[in-house]
């Protein structure tokens, strides 16, 4: 169980130095729902993006009425 849990950990910073890499972390401070999703599939996604998995999401959230 133990081997299994420190593969998962080093799968996720794997993950989240690849984001880091792409410059997902920096730019304009504005949180939203492409970027948010980008960076999560990023990090999950782990050492396979360094095999060429390039994981974006496109999503639209729903507009005040007004």
């Amino acid at each position: 169980m133990r081997l299994g849990t420190a593969v998962l950990v080093i799968w996720l910073i794997i993950g989240a130095i690849a984001a880091g890499q792409r410059g997902y972390y920096d730019g304009d401070k504005k949180k939203n729902c492409n970027r948010v999703a980008t960076i999560a599939v990023t990090v999950i996604a782990g050492p396979l993006n360094y095999l060429g998995v390039n994981p974006k999401i496109h999503c639209k959230t729903p507009e005040p009425s007004k």
